[in-house]
């Protein structure tokens, strides 16, 4: 039993946890008042503007309380009812300011005006295309083709019929993020419940990171709603009955869709796919019931990925916009640190390696040997041993760390990325520091407008990131069982305390 001095404190620094947190998203969202990714400030620096020194320091200020709110209570808030509530408080600011972090919700804008005046964004730029709003949109990606998925084009066109503006284009948008946010929180505690995670912990670490408020919710990225129909997909897997013929086909069906659907938004969601097939056995870990259920799980994800290409006639067009999101290099992507120090020494030398794309290369290659490492000693390991319950655990915990190692050979890096990876690990890890620690680095690398910042920094940024590299390899070696095992999970199982 505690004391009551003992409660009082918890109580005491409960509640400065939570309002230091809204204090954050205040300053953040007044941050975005005076800086934000305005539609008119697409090539001055933020800093360059008269308010410019005050929205730098209003930022990073307010970044730095909300991560440290965030991190105060890594290990789990009081409850699961205190965190949502805690984690909407923060959100809300950041609802009614400007698109924060990145002027990605322009791209995705144009993007649907282009679909919904008759044209194809997958094959051309929204600057060719004759988008109104192009000067918004940031150059790099004017003239770049959609790289996302046709579920999510229609979505864009939508919001641009129905916003009948910019504006209102951009506020639908926001709220189609806002709405795969909310799916994704519905799902937290169940994922967590069937991993053996403390749902409390598990919704405190997705909904409260700055990461979700800013780039997810005032960023409106469509991360919100690949997450959002990601999770739904596995939650329906976890909780499928074991009799009932005619009904576990059917949840099967809806699962499989549903993870269709997801990677028809952002085709990252591919690499669940494999232990979300893993996820979806029921009984023992054999090659026919892997097959049965597995293949059960793969038509309706076949259902998922065609239904939104016929009816929206692109077909599959949108894979080809997949290979454009690497044209800016930033050492934020190791394979591309690597690569830049490579020609940065070379440059020394007088030499132009442009090692860039073959690092690159490289990485890719290594990212599909790790995934199909992964997802066989996953399978390998739930044949041997895992009981039913512990191996949903371990195929969630596989499919956590190969969004993981994807976010990390990927050729490019974004802040909202790492919410990936996120997502998962928190419904599945026992221990935290080794993904929180990142994601909250990651908070500190844009500013209001959508420089960033990694930009400024780009030679000393590169080395530390391939020192990192060369750190990091030796030390995932050694500890690779580790990194495909989850630690074992509590015995008992997990409820919210009293609150």
């Amino acid at each position: 039993m505690r004391s009551a001095s003992d409660i009082r404190s918890a109580s005491t620094r409960e509640r400065v946890v939570r309002y230091a947190g809204l204090a954050g998203a205040l300053l953040l969202a007044v941050a975005g008042y005076l800086g934000g990714a305005l539609p008119d400030a697409t090539t001055t620096r933020v800093w360059h503007s008269a308010d410019g020194p005050l929205t730098v320091v209003l930022w990073l200020a307010g970044t730095a309380v909300m991560v440290g709110a965030w991190w105060a209570l890594r290990d789990g808030a009081p409850s699961t009812r205190w965190a949502y509530l805690t984690a909407g408080l923060w959100m809300l600011p950041l609802l009614v300011t400007a698109p924060l972090g990145s002027r990605d919700g322009y791209s995705y804008a144009c993007q649907g005006w282009v679909y919904a005046d008759g044209g194809d964004p997958y094959a051309t730029g929204v600057a060719a295309a004759g988008c109104p709003w192009v000067s918004a949109v940031a150059p790099v990606w004017r003239d770049t083709p959609a790289p996302y998925g046709p579920l999510f084009v229609l979505l864009a066109a939508l919001a641009v019929v129905l916003g009948g503006g910019l504006v209102g284009t951009l506020v639908l948008l926001r709220v189609l993020a806002v709405a795969g946010l909310l799916l994704a929180a519905l799902c937290l505690p169940g994922l967590a419940r069937a991993a053996g995670v403390p749902p409390r912990r598990a919704v405190w670490l997705v909904l409260a990171c700055p990461l979700v408020g800013v780039h997810l919710v005032a960023g409106a990225h469509n991360d919100a709603v690949m997450l959002g129909l990601l999770l739904l997909g596995l939650l329906l897997l976890v909780r499928r009955p074991a009799a009932g013929l005619l009904l576990r086909a059917g949840l099967l069906l809806g699962a499989g869709a549903l993870l269709g659907l997801a990677v028809s938004v952002k085709a990252t969601a591919v690499v669940v796919l494999p232990f979300a097939a893993l996820v979806a056995v029921r009984g023992r870990y054999t090659l026919p019931a892997l097959l049965r259920d597995g293949g059960t799980l793969a038509v309706g994800v076949l259902g998922g990925l065609v239904v939104p290409s016929l009816l929206s006639g692109l077909g599959l067009g949108w894979l080809a916009g997949l290979g454009r999101s690497g044209d800016t290099e930033q050492w934020t992507s190791p394979p591309t640190a690597v690569g830049m120090v490579v020609d940065y020494a070379g440059e020394l030398l007088g030499r132009e390696p442009a090692a860039v794309p073959v690092t690159r290369l490289v990485g890719l290659v290594l990212l599909a040997a790790l995934l199909v490492l992964l997802w066989w000693r996953t399978w390998s390991a739930l044949r041997t041993s895992a009981p039913p319950e512990a191996g949903r655990r371990l195929a969630l915990w596989g499919a956590g760390v190969a969004l993981t190692v994807t976010v990390v050979l990927a050729p490019v890096f974004h802040p909202w990325y790492a919410t990936w990876p996120l997502a998962l690990l928190a419904v599945t890890a026992t221990r935290t520091t080794w993904f929180v620690l990142p994601c909250a680095a990651a908070t500190f690398l844009a500013l209001p407008d959508g420089t960033n910042l990694a930009r400024l920094v780009k030679a000393p940024g590169a080395v530390a990131m391939t020192l990192l590299v060369i750190v990091a390899v030796p030390w995932a070696l050694r500890h690779h069982r580790h990194l495909t095992r989850p630690h074992p999970a509590p015995l008992t199982r997990p409820t919210d305390p009293p609150h």
